[in-house]
């Protein structure tokens, strides 16, 4: 259980921040810039949830508002390392069904979307537009996600990646299904304004 008594400590006025396991680390370690990108995603989707609480996109803000849940078990999983020391409780981690589950979900919103026959352009209906752009910073959390996986001496819970992988995927095809709710997708012309 999560006790905050007080929100400042001045314990990070160093530059310097704790892990779950209390190990002091620089505010600037790659993995801080995994789980805090994470939490961008998460609050990037809090924005889209603005455009989605109404009948028409009521089973997708369903999703969101479990997948914003998890990106905070995503975040619990990055702050204690795999293989760090033990710490006084069972560390959470991404589980492969949480995955599986986001592959079901896509599936499910894919279903009547037309096949793409070309990128789609950011934008349209103020969910999709959001998603967009929830599923860009999903994606450098990702990439972040993966540097820190191969960076020797760090690791990170497979789980983690392939959720992260998914769950951009995910937006996108929300994205697609926002946008079908209304004008459809807006799509890329290539060389249009040459």
């Amino acid at each position: 259980m999560v006790v905050l008594n007080r929100i400042y400590t001045r314990t990070g006025d160093t530059g310097e921040t704790s892990l779950g396991t209390g190990i002091r680390v620089s505010k600037a370690h790659r993995r801080i810039h995994a789980y805090g990108t994470v939490d961008e995603t998460n609050a990037a989707i809090g924005v889209v949830r603005l455009y989605t609480r109404t009948a028409e996109f009521a089973a997708l803000d369903t999703m969101l508002a479990r997948i914003q849940n998890e990106l905070f078990d995503l975040g619990a999983d990055l702050c204690v390392p795999e293989g760090s020391q033990k710490p006084d409780f069972e560390p959470l981690r991404i589980l492969p069904h949480q995955a599986g589950r986001l592959e079901a979900e896509i599936d499910m919103l894919n279903a009547d979307l037309a096949p793409l026959r070309s990128f789609v352009l950011p934008g349209g209906d103020p969910a999709a537009a959001h998603l967009h752009l929830a599923r860009t910073v999903c994606r450098r959390a990702e990439r972040l996600i993966v540097e820190l996986a191969a960076e020797e001496g760090e690791k990170v819970n497979d789980n983690a990646i392939a959720y992260i992988n998914r769950l951009s995927d995910f937006l996108f095809v929300a994205s697609r299904w926002a946008n079908a709710k209304s004008q459809g997708d807006v799509l890329w012309v290539p060389g249009q304004t040459r």
